[in-house]
């Protein structure tokens, strides 16, 4: 089934946002990769303010490309979102509620979402130029020294993604293995 939601995304939000639901996401979205998460969680650790809130947010495993004269950014395809799971936790915890990237997640975050009322988005690698194009704004807020893998504020417009994790724990990517196991019967 195919949603339409805008940013802030809530807990009530999440409960309706199934496993396999294609979503179109309007509104603020931040990124940040595996070096963006670290410095995020040792300022956690320290018992620093984040210089992102993070409640009710969204985060995109991204670091894109520069952008062309012309443009927002530059391609802006996910990454693969294992490298973020040591520190998913500390920010679902903090009130994060949706992941975009690619790939499994550790059966620790996929726990930290149940907990949280969180979901965790796919993006389709390889579409990086397609999906920069929902991209209307980006700046960076946070660890410019980190390049393309500084944290950005993204206004974004119909951005698709699909639901691989629901907030229930249902894994599309653990549903889907299953139901060609059984058609291969």
């Amino acid at each position: 089934m195919e949603k339409k939601i805008t940013t802030p995304l809530t807990a009530d939000m999440t409960k309706d946002l199934h496993c396999g639901d294609t979503v179109l996401i309007s509104g603020v979205i931040y990124t940040g990769r595996d070096a963006a998460h670290k410095r995020l969680v040792e300022l956690l650790q320290q018992g620093k303010e984040l210089p992102v809130d993070l409640k009710d947010a969204i985060i995109y495993y991204v670091g894109p490309a520069p952008a062309q004269p012309g443009q927002v950014i530059g391609s802006a395809g996910p990454t693969t979102s294992y490298r973020m799971d040591a520190y998913a936790p500390a920010l679902l915890d903090l009130g994060l509620k949706g992941m975009i990237g690619k790939g499994k997640r550790s059966p620790e975050v996929v726990d930290s979402m149940k907990k949280n009322h969180a979901v965790y988005f796919g993006a389709i690698g390889g579409c990086g130029a397609l999906l920069a194009k929902c991209i209307k704004k980006a700046e960076v807020v946070a660890y410019e020294d980190l390049g393309a893998e500084a944290v950005r504020r993204l206004e974004v417009e119909n951005l698709p993604v699909t639901v691989i994790i629901d907030s229930q724990g249902n894994n599309l990517y653990e549903q889907g293995r299953k139901e060609f196991l059984a058609m291969e019967k």
